[in-house]
């Protein structure tokens, strides 16, 4: 019998470290997504319906990527290109929801033209990642980080960006200079502000859980095994509805709804239609909704069975007895069951 391995080795109790910060999703439809194949995925990433969680080691990777970017600029100003500091970074607003971080301004000094300014655009490579890069350029390798630097040049004015890759296994370095495709950006654009102020949500990109666009995508989870948003918040709320001024109105409250208190739903949270796998059932409730949960109604909503409870266990709210307990026992709530406890 293996002896498993320890799980306080520095290596572990770093990326526990890491994993216990909390990171909370970007309250924006950000530029970055605006190239993604899935509107599914743009939506349920939006509307904060999926969530990746990942390992402390992914997370160092990350950090490594953004400690990357100064490094990068620090180079190029070394050779004469003249990049504004970083405090000067400047962000591009489209309103409704879209809007995204530009990583850098290049004022002049790049070789191809000197005279130009570009977008920066500084990103950090696996060498598989980097060799694709560099044989087939950004366009047709990484079309999510093309369409990235063509809603900051729409942003901002500027006509041209510099790509600069780096591979995290060699340091080499890959540069190419993108071109402003103003129908490109203005399509990509208006279909962010679609998708962050749609009501539904979009059909999947593939109903193959094996397709390879899905198999590593965070809501493949979701689209292919649960139909069940593991999240309470307002955003995957029936009551909420993103508007044009980049804001959020509670129609429960007949309230605006401030970033900062959206991370957690109200008592009165009932869960999005298109965010369970249940059928829901016609009724003339304003504020709650009654879904089909194994053959048996469940009234979802203020007073009522708790969207967190029909997450953590939705076969457990089925049970007849939960209602009988709640009215002796006001705080009983329905949890999660593991069958190895």
């Amino acid at each position: 019998m293996k002896i498993p391995d320890r799980e306080d080795t520095i290596e572990n109790l770093i990326d526990k470290a890491h994993e216990a910060r909390p990171d909370r999703p970007r309250p924006h439809m950000g530029a970055s997504m605006l190239g993604s194949v899935c509107e599914r995925k743009m939506w349920l990433s939006f509307r904060w319906a999926v969530q990746p969680k990942f390992p402390g080691r992914i997370l160092r990777l990350f950090r490594r990527g953004h400690q990357e970017e100064p490094n990068i600029i620090k180079d190029l100003r070394a050779i004469g290109i003249v990049v504004k500091p970083l405090n000067a970074q400047e962000g591009v607003d489209f309103g409704c929801h879209v809007s995204g971080s530009i990583d850098a301004i290049i004022e002049s000094g790049v070789p191809e033209a000197p005279n130009k300014r570009h977008i920066g655009e500084f990103k950090t490579h696996s060498f598989k990642s980097f060799k694709d890069v560099e044989d087939k350029g950004v366009e047709r390798s990484k079309p999510e980080h093309y369409a990235q630097m063509q809603i900051y040049m729409h942003g901002t004015g500027i006509d041209r960006a510099l790509y600069v890759a780096v591979c995290k296994d060699n340091d080499r370095i890959y540069t190419e200079r993108v071109r402003y495709d103003k129908e490109m950006a203005e399509k990509l654009v208006a279909r962010g502000k679609r998708i962050a102020l749609s009501e539904r949500m979009p059909p999947p990109i593939s109903t193959d859980p094996s397709w390879f666009q899905c198999k590593f995508c965070d809501a493949h989870s979701f689209c292919h095994e649960t139909q069940l948003t593991k999240h309470e918040n307002c955003r995957t709320c029936a009551h909420s509805t993103p508007k044009d001024d980049s804001t959020w109105h509670c129609e429960r409250w007949d309230a605006g709804i401030a970033v900062e208190y959206q991370h957690e739903g109200c008592e009165a949270h009932t869960l999005h239609p298109d965010l369970v796998p249940w059928r829901m059932v016609d009724s003339n409730l304003d504020w709650h909704a009654i879904y089909e949960v194994d053959g048996v109604l469940v009234m979802n909503g203020e007073g009522k069975v708790s969207s967190q409870e029909l997450i953590d266990n939705a076969s457990g709210c089925t049970n007849p007895a939960v209602e009988k307990v709640k009215q002796i026992w006001p705080g009983a709530k329905v949890v999660k069951y593991d069958p190895t406890s």
